[in-house]
């Protein structure tokens, strides 16, 4: 991307992120960085007679939000199971005589949807919400897109995280903004374990069959074509697995199932889509009233 695409904000954080480089300031650490709770933890577990046990937190998250108090501010950063607020002092995160890190580094050169890494304590705000108290600001990757806003066009109040098109495009962007989508995904990933863990607890036996066909079969949609360059012959994606399912059956397994990716180049919506996972078992010596 050239700069002239890049957007005013784009090139803002380009800028920004020159600074943190200049100033000897890795903006995309490689080491390990010791992560030993999360929002959610903190939030459904602490208390003041559990406040020991909190006395040093180590967080990592995506800076969401930003309210600046001069020499202290509130923030909100949202990790892998949901957000919470921090407290950050210019004093607590800058000690000593130097404090480029809260004056320079937090306060010019940090935007919101960076991820940022923290160290401190857990306490309850006179508001009665469940912070941490930084006490070490650490930036882990700085972000050189600025997350979506609601804005007003002609108007009217858009959002662009509610646009379908949008979020369907980037559905990355719309996790980001809309955690609770997540709720779909691991559903799904519950469901799928808790089937496969059913099947093989009865005896079935899980495999894999090719998605490169050289003859498309087992349901009559029309197929993806891709080219074998080694071989010079046209390949087929998957359509379906069930021939060499029960090819297998033919080679001596009793009951045998697979998770599979399918692919069929056809008409396509909301809830058709060309590529989609399907789950298919077959079995020696049962019929439809065993199912």
């Amino acid at each position: 991307m050239s700069i002239q695409q890049l957007s005013e904000q784009e090139q803002l954080r380009r800028e920004k992120l020159a600074e943190l480089i200049i100033m000897g300031i890795e903006p995309y650490p490689a080491p390990l960085y010791p992560v030993n709770s999360n929002s959610a933890y903190i939030k459904q577990n602490y208390s003041e007679e559990r406040k020991a046990e909190f006395a040093d937190v180590c967080l990592a998250g995506r800076l969401m939000s930003v309210r600046d108090m001069g020499k202290a501010n509130f923030a909100v950063i949202q990790d892998g199971h949901g957000k919470i607020q921090l407290y950050i002092r210019r004093d607590d995160i800058c000690p000593g005589e130097d404090k480029s890190l809260y004056d320079i580094v937090w306060k010019k050169l940090i935007d919101l949807s960076d991820i940022i890494g923290v160290r401190g304590y857990a306490f309850i705000t006179k508001t009665g919400e469940t912070s941490v108290h930084v006490k070490e600001l650490t930036i882990l990757s700085k972000s050189l897109k600025p997350l979506p806003v609601v804005r007003e066009a002609d108007g009217e109040v858009f959002d662009a995280v509610t646009d379908p098109e949008f979020r369907y495009r980037q559905r990355y962007v719309d996790l980001i903004i809309n955690p609770s989508v997540k709720e779909t995904f691991i559903k799904r990933t519950k469901l799928i374990n808790s089937i496969r863990e059913y099947l093989n607890v009865q005896g079935a036996l899980e495999v894999d069959t090719p998605v490169l066909q050289s003859i498309p079969g087992g349901a009559a949609a029309r197929p993806f074509i891709t080219h074998h360059n080694a071989l010079d012959v046209p390949f087929y994606l998957r359509v379906a697995n069930e021939l060499y399912l029960k090819r297998l059956i033919v080679g001596g397994f009793d009951w045998v199932y697979e998770f599979s990716r399918n692919f069929r180049n056809e008409g396509m919506d909301r809830t058709h889509n060309p590529e989609f996972t399907i789950l298919e078992f077959y079995t020696a010596y049962k019929d439809y009233y065993w199912m």
